[in-house]
């Protein structure tokens, strides 16, 4: 591939003028303090307007992204979303809204996130929704302060464990600490399940809650999930949900079914806008009645005139964001509902799983299944074969990379050694997944006929392999202009 040339800046040259302030210098000069005043411009770029956008129109072309490749990112749902629902969270009545706008002037915005709150509630099986949660980790801290508050509110303040499983995401043992819980860990028994002979001698009056994700990280789906809830409830505890996975069971089962008490739902990747590159994310907490007091506050109230906030929550944990949630993503989330009906997510669901059952039987020939019994919207492959034979799965996510595929996600769950979690979604056709089958023997077959290609991959990418460690710990976001643009 042709070096990127980054650097474009040349002296005098201009991409726009800018107008001259209307208030003068001096005038400036007499209210700001002169500390904070240049002595000399700024060092800009200085590019035509010309090479600015070929400049960056060519780094997005760099960039993999779900509209020009495969993305197979285990419990992340990198799937194609609709741009209508971009279109419809640009619209004018919803673009130009401003937080602090008096609620008769928001009706319409109101309406929508009322009705959203519904419809999740509807998906979820529990009856009180709150969208003022920024994002998924967000929404955990958001639920576990309700069942932190709804024990205190019962003078049961011993209650002081957090029970999570081997399997669970990282997110959320981290934020079990952060509210200040103490954190047990329970082993999985060997089918990557919940082993409920762990989970008993953990059990007793000093827990609060258990935190799962159904189905787990292994794309399993818990079988023993009602007597868990049950064993839990005796013990006097809560069930947390962790909804990075509802895509696997959205109109098959409901979370309020299985027993659970509150949940989070990542409304950025369940229900359109993928996340990551660090965009904005989206998220509803949903909980049972006896938690409801605690609901963060303003809550959103329909009444015979119109909808309205609701500030008076004496129980509340009070605000966890500074608005309601990210609106442009509630939107997008609401449009995506609309558009399928409940009949269409169950659909979504279906399709989620047969797409990961196909493609983990394609892939069963060359790769080590971490479980054998069928899967739900993701799986997990080992690569214990491959390393044996020299090549660890991080060389396979490389040599990937050259051909046009994102890489799943790898050495995740850490109960699978050399782990590639692996999830379709359900909106890949088959020639798809067929092709990134063969794309993955292809590279099992290279590891046999030339190692050191697989070893040295990524050949083909604009950079090849990075100190990741340094890239992670000195990243370099600044830009300096270099001494001949100066």
């Amino acid at each position: 591939m042709e070096k990127l040339i980054y650097e474009k800046s040349r002296a005098g040259r201009r991409a726009e003028i800018l107008p001259k302030p209307q208030v003068p210098v001096k005038e400036l000069s007499s209210f700001i303090p002169a500390k904070f005043l240049r002595e000399k411009p700024p060092a800009l770029p200085e590019v035509g307007e010309l090479d600015a956008v070929r400049h960056f129109v060519r780094l997005s072309h760099l960039n993999h992204c779900i509209d020009t490749g495969f993305y197979p990112l285990g419990s992340c749902t990198m799937k194609y979303n609709p741009k209508v629902n971009d279109a419809m969270a640009a619209l004018e009545g919803f673009r130009d809204l401003h937080p602090h706008q008096p609620q008769d002037q928001i009706q319409g915005a109101l309406e929508l996130l009322y009705n959203l709150e519904r419809s999740i509630s509807a998906v979820v099986g529990l009856p009180h929704v709150t969208l003022q949660p920024a994002a998924g980790a967000h929404g955990e801290m958001t639920g576990l302060l309700l069942i932190k508050a709804y024990f205190e509110a019962k003078g049961e303040t011993k209650r002081k464990k957090v029970i999570v499983p081997d399997t669970a995401h990282g997110t959320n043992p981290a934020t079990a600490a952060l509210i200040g819980f103490d954190v047990v860990e329970i082993k999985s028994n060997d089918r990557g399940l919940v082993d409920l002979d762990a989970l008993k001698k953990v059990l007793g009056p000093d827990t609060a809650a258990i935190m799962l994700t159904n189905p787990n990280t292994l794309g399993l789906f818990e079988e023993d999930i009602m007597e868990v809830q049950r064993l839990v409830h005796e013990a006097g505890g809560l069930l947390y949900y962790d909804g990075a996975n509802l895509n696997a069971i959205m109109g098959i089962v409901r979370p309020g079914d299985m027993g659970f008490d509150v949940c989070h739902l990542n409304l950025h990747k369940t229900f359109s806008t993928p996340h990551g590159g660090g965009g904005p994310g989206g998220c509803a907490v949903a909980c049972r009645d006896l938690l409801e007091p605690f609901l963060p506050k303003p809550v959103i109230k329909k009444e015979a005139n119109g909808f309205k906030w609701d500030f008076d929550r004496p129980q509340s944990i009070g605000k966890v964001k500074g608005f309601y949630g990210n609106f442009g993503i509630l939107v997008r989330a609401y449009a995506y509902i609309l558009a399928h009906g409940g009949n269409g997510l169950h659909q979504v669901s279906k399709d989620a799983i047969l797409n990961a059952n196909y493609l983990k039987v394609k892939l069963s020939r060359n790769f080590v299944v971490a479980h054998s019994q069928p899967c739900m919207h993701e799986f997990v492959l080992s690569g214990v074969k491959q390393k044996e034979r020299g090549v660890a799965t991080l060389n396979l996510a490389k040599r990937l990379l050259d051909y046009g595929v994102h890489a799943p996600t790898v050495y995740f769950p850490l109960v699978v050694p050399e782990a590639m979690m692996i999830e379709p979604t359900e909106t890949e056709n088959k020639e798809t997944l067929d092709r990134f089958a063969e794309i993955m023997v292809t590279i099992d077959k290279e590891i046999d006929e030339n190692k050191e290609l697989v070893l040295s991959a990524p050949l083909k990418t604009p950079v090849g392999r990075l100190d990741e460690a340094t890239a992670a710990r000195k990243p370099n976001l600044r830009w300096t202009p270099s001494p001949q643009a100066v």
